[in-house]
């Protein structure tokens, strides 16, 4: 896999993805909140991150894998508290 961005919070989406729309404004909400940093990367400008195409948008905290599909927003506050 193609490194990530250096960011708190990374999130795996692509464009037109209805799913990625929601976590990207729960992540942003959260992360206004906290002042933590927030990244996101296009899968389709990286063929290295194929393996994650069914399960758009994938988050990331601190480089480790935390939710995909959807963004819990206790779940998410809760790992940044970490």
């Amino acid at each position: 896999m193609s490194p990530l961005p250096v960011a708190r919070v990374v999130m795996i989406g692509r464009e037109g993805c209805h799913l990625c729309d929601v976590a990207r404004e729960v992540i942003q909400e959260v992360v206004a909140q906290t002042g933590d940093s927030f990244a996101e990367v296009d899968i389709d400008a990286d063929p290295e991150l194929a393996r994650y195409t069914d399960e758009v948008p994938v988050t990331f905290v601190d480089g480790r894998q935390h939710d995909y599909w959807r963004v819990d927003e206790g779940r998410l506050r809760a790992a940044l508290r970490t």
